[in-house]
């Protein structure tokens, strides 16, 4: 097995044994989803107008909840300094890191927000628009995550600051996740769906150099 797939196996049987962050966010994403609706009220137009930016919304506050641990347990023990070390590159130990981060987070909120999505009277094509806006969607906020607990790493209150950096990189998609179930409820022909792929696959691409250079940074501090 080569240091990057161990890498991420190791960091997702972490999380799914521990809990901790992962079903945290899980239970945040579902204990908001299910208040929302009972404060705005029983009127199902309203709430389906306004159901995917919620759950949109939701899913990005919920994933942020496990993302300052990213990298902070292996600082801690000087295990990041055992991983800057090892034949793995820190570029491809920020990739391993941040896909494990969406297989424990971002993939299980993109289920539950289908489940969920009956909270807000979504027609089944919204619904299903509304999983795959997610699916593409979510690598990113795991991705530009990465960057924020990169650079927070060193910092003292640090996952109270990771949100500051990280959310107004994200409007991007949660604009474009929101308006891609609205224009199937209007029916209209589904422009944002490509801008999310768009936005999704440049920020991926992009994070793992990012994450190395912020870590890079913190290491040698």
């Amino acid at each position: 097995m080569s240091a990057f797939m161990a890498l991420l196996k190791r960091d997702v049987q972490l999380a799914v044994r521990t809990g901790g962050g992962a079903a945290l966010a899980l239970g945040f994403f579902a204990a908001v989803v299910t208040l929302v609706p009972l404060g705005i009220g029983p009127d199902l137009k309203l709430l389906s107008r306004v159901g995917a930016g919620i759950l949109w919304v939701s899913a990005v506050l919920a994933a942020l909840l496990a993302l300052d641990r990213l990298f902070q347990a292996d600082y801690e023990d000087g295990g990041l300094d055992q991983l800057a070390l090892s034949t793995l590159s820190l570029e491809m130990m920020s990739l391993a890191k941040m896909m494990a981060h969406w297989l424990v987070t971002g993939l299980p909120l993109t289920l539950l927000a289908g489940v969920m999505s009956i909270f807000f009277a979504l027609s089944p094509a919204a619904v299903g628009v509304l999983c795959l806006s997610l699916l593409i969607g979510t690598p990113a906020i795991s991705a530009i995550g990465g960057i924020g607990a990169g650079l927070t790493l060193s910092l003292r209150r640090g996952g109270l600051i990771l949100p500051l950096i990280v959310l107004p990189l994200l409007s991007p998609a949660v604009i474009f996740g929101s308006s891609a179930v609205l224009i199937v409820l209007d029916g209209l022909s589904n422009g944002a769906l490509p801008l999310l792929s768009a936005f999704s696959v440049f920020v991926v691409a992009l994070s793992p150099f990012a994450a190395a250079a912020a870590v890079r940074l913190n290491l040698a501090a």
